[in-house]
C-alpha cells in the first residue's frame, strides 16, 4: 500500500517540477488547460481583486492591488517548495524506516516532513537519518533538487525585476508626452503643428520595440502582467491601449504625417495586446463599452484642430476609425476586467502631470490660502 502511495506522490513531485520549469525556465505560452501556477493565480487573484473592489478610494486601491504581484511571487514559491517537501516526505514514508540519532523516539509522518525540509533546505542537521539505500538515494535527489530550486529562485527574481524596469521606463517617458493618465488626443496635441516626421517616427519606434519586449517578457513571466507602475494613473496596459489609439489615428489620416511607420507600431502593439489576452485566458468581448461616441469624436477633432492637429475630413473618417478600434479595443477591455485596470479615455481631463505633482506643492498651496497676502519663500 505504501508503495502505491509513493508511486501516486512521485507524480505530484513531477507535476510541480513541470510547472516550475514552464514557467521559470521555457519561454513560450503553455496552452495545456491543467496548470498548477495557473489554478494558484485564478484562485488567489480572484479574492484578491474582489477584497479591493470594497476600497473607495481609487489611489489606495491600486496600492493594494499593487502588493499582488511581488506577494503572489513569493507564495508561488513557497507554494511550490511546500509542495515538494511534502512529496518527498510521503515518499521517504513508503520506502522504509529512519533513525533517530541520540534518541529511542518514534519516527512519525511529522519528523519526516520535518527531515524532508531539512533535506530540501539542505541543512543538513544529521538529527534523522534514512536507514536503506532507497531511503538514502531519495534523500540525495532532494538535497540536489532543493539546491538547484534556489539556484533557479536566485536568478529568476532579478530577472522578473529587471524586465519589471525595461517596461516602466517608456511609461514614465510617455507622462510629459501624453499626460497622466495618458491620452491619444493629449500625445498629438503636446506635438503641435507639422510635427517633425522623424521625431514622431522615432517615437513610434521605440513604442515599437516596447511591444515587443512587452509581449516577449511577459509571454516568457506571465506574473508580470499583475505587476502595477509605481504610479496609481499609469500603467502598462494604458501606455499600450494610447499608443493604439495615438497609430489608430495616424492611419485614419493626419495633414502632413506619413503612416508607415504608425502602422508597423500598430501591428505590433496589437500583436502583444491579444497574446497577453490569451495568456491569461481573458475572454474576447465584442461588447466592449463604447470608448469614442460620434460626440467624443467630434471633440477630438476640435481639441487636435485647436493645436495645429488636422484629422483627415473625409466621410469615411470615422468609419476608418472604428474599423482599427476593433481590431484591439475588445482586447484591451478584456484585459482591463481580468487585471482590475482602467482603460484610458481618449480625450483627457486638463491636469498636471505627475513631474509636476509633489507633496511640497500641495504644502504650498495650502500655506497660501491660509495667508493670501504672505509669499512663501523658497529656499533650495
Amino acid at each position: 500500500m505504501h508503495v502505491w502511495a509513493s508511486i501516486a506522490v512521485f507524480a505530484l513531485i513531477f507535476l510541480i517540477l513541470l510547472d516550475a520549469f514552464e514557467t521559470i525556465v521555457l519561454p513560450r505560452r503553455i496552452l495545456r488547460d491543467f496548470r498548477i501556477t495557473a489554478l494558484f493565480y485564478k484562485a488567489t487573484w480572484f479574492r484578491w481583486n474582489r477584497i479591493a473592489r470594497l476600497i473607495k478610494s481609487g489611489p489606495r486601491r491600486e496600492g493594494f492591488l499593487a502588493y499582488y504581484g511581488p506577494l503572489s511571487l513569493i507564495l508561488l514559491l513557497g507554494f511550490w517548495a511546500a509542495g515538494l517537501i511534502f512529496g518527498f516526505a510521503c515518499v521517504q514514508y513508503g520506502l522504509g524506516e529512519h533513525l533517530t540519532l541520540g534518541s529511542s523516539e518514534r519516527i512519525t509522518f511529522g519528523k519526516l516532513i520535518y527531515h524532508s525540509g531539512e533535506t530540501f533546505f539542505t541543512l543538513g542537521y544529521g538529527d534523522i537519518v534514512p536507514s536503506n539505500a532507497a531511503a538514502r538515494a531519495l534523500s540525495v535527489l532532494e538535497a540536489g533538487m532543493g539546491f538547484g530550486f534556489l539556484a533557479v529562485v536566485i536568478g529568476y527574481l532579478p530577472v522578473i525585476y529587471s524586465s519589471f524596469a525595461t517596461r516602466e521606463i517608456e511609461i514614465s517617458l510617455l507622462d510629459a508626452r501624453a499626460g497622466s493618465p495618458p491620452t491619444a488626443t493629449e500625445f498629438l496635441s503636446r506635438l503641435g503643428c507639422c510635427p517633425e516626421q522623424t521625431v514622431l517616427d522615432g517615437i513610434f519606434r521605440d513604442w515599437e520595440r516596447w511591444s515587443a519586449d512587452l509581449l516577449s517578457s511577459h509571454i516568457s513571466y506571465p506574473v508580470l502582467l499583475f505587476f502595477r507602475s509605481q504610479h496609481s494613473n499609469q500603467s502598462w496596459l494604458s501606455a499600450l491601449t494610447v499608443m493604439l489609439d495615438v497609430t489608430s489615428l495616424v492611419m485614419t489620416g493626419i495633414d502632413g504625417i506619413h503612416p508607415e511607420q504608425a502602422k508597423l507600431t500598430f501591428a505590433m502593439a496589437r500583436h502583444a495586446a491579444v497574446d497577453l489576452a490569451q495568456v491569461i485566458r481573458s475572454e474576447y468581448d465584442p461588447q466592449a463599452p463604447e470608448r469614442l461616441t460620434e460626440e467624443d469624436f467630434a471633440r477630438l477633432r476640435q481639441e487636435l484642430a485647436r493645436h495645429g492637429v488636422t484629422l483627415y475630413e473625409g466621410p469615411d473618417a470615422a468609419d476608418r476609425l472604428a474599423e482599427l478600434r476593433r481590431l484591439y479595443e475588445p482586447y484591451v477591455y478584456s484585459l482591463t476586467k481580468r487585471l482590475g485596470f482602467a482603460l484610458p479615455s481618449w480625450i483627457g481631463e486638463r491636469r498636471k502631470d505627475n513631474w509636476q505633482a509633489s507633496p511640497w506643492d500641495h504644502a504650498i498651496q495650502a500655506r497660501s490660502l491660509e495667508h493670501p497676502g504672505h509669499v512663501v519663500e523658497e529656499h533650495f
